[in-house]
């Protein structure tokens, strides 16, 4: 089978523009990766949507993502980074432009602290129904287990990054959390048997993205990535995790229109 016998909502990609504010982190800065880079390296698959996820090197800024989703058009939705200042209005206004869940990088920072992601991750819920997402490794779970359990909507970045700490990861799936099927290169287990212990736990959680252009990745994002999960879970359940599971958890049944 092709990449075309099956469609992808990628749930993790990020939207580099230099025209736009970009703060080194821990010295570091990306290369371009613009809206047409990104669509021109994804042509041979069934591209149906994604999100976009603002990186540690985009901070706060919202000017790039308005302009990315507005660019890549229906389908595409953003993951962004806000300070806990944030306002009731700013938010509707993400909102209204496609945003959909708020960030907490614990792994790379450039986002607000994590002793504000309960209160942040109930506000947000409730005002516009968005979820959290955490760039965390999977050692500091044990941790976070009680605060993540309790929220409303959760997911976790690049399959929890390690092994220790992976049996915290597939209890806070089989409690609905849910699960990046991410960054295949930056993990140190693997692949294979993590994803079909998480689709065990949970087959509703896991949810693939390229992860592209891979920032500070030891190994980018290959075809080879896609071509796993098919292997590992087979056609049915590969289907749920590129494009089922998450069209369900980014677009939210209040705002899905009529059939």
């Amino acid at each position: 089978m092709s990449f075309r016998d099956f469609k992808l909502f990628d749930t993790h990609l990020h939207i580099i523009d230099s025209r736009f504010p970009l703060v080194p982190n821990n010295g570091y800065l990306p290369g371009q990766f613009t809206c047409e880079d990104y669509l021109d390296r994804m042509k041979g698959y069934e591209l149906v949507g994604g999100a976009v996820v603002s990186g540690s090197f985009q901070v706060f800024d919202q000017t790039y993502l308005v302009d990315a989703l507005k660019r890549l058009g229906p389908g595409f939705v953003g993951v962004t980074q806000l300070p806990a200042t944030v306002t009731d209005d700013e938010l509707i206004g993400l909102n209204g432009a496609g945003v959909r869940a708020v960030r907490f990088n614990l792994k790379r920072g450039g986002s607000e602290d994590v002793r504000h992601l309960d209160r942040m991750a109930r506000r947000v819920h409730e005002l516009v129904g968005w979820h959290a997402e955490l760039y965390v490794d999977s050692r500091e779970l044990a941790g976070l287990y009680d605060t993540l359990v309790a929220l409303p909507a959760v997911s976790i970045d690049h399959l929890g990054l390690s092994r220790e700490g992976f049996g915290t990861l597939l209890r806070l799936v089989a409690r609905g959390v849910r699960v990046k099927a991410t960054g295949f290169g930056r993990v140190d287990f693997e692949v294979r048997a993590a994803l079909q212990e998480l689709y065990t736990a949970n087959p509703d959680a896991l949810m693939f993205g390229t992860d592209l252009p891979s920032t500070r990745a030891p190994r980018p994002y290959e075809d080879g990535d896609f071509e796993l999960v098919i292997e590992s879970l087979g056609d049915e359940m590969a289907r749920k995790v590129f494009h089922e599971n998450a069209l369900a958890f980014y677009t939210p049944s209040s705002l899905l229109k009529p059939a």
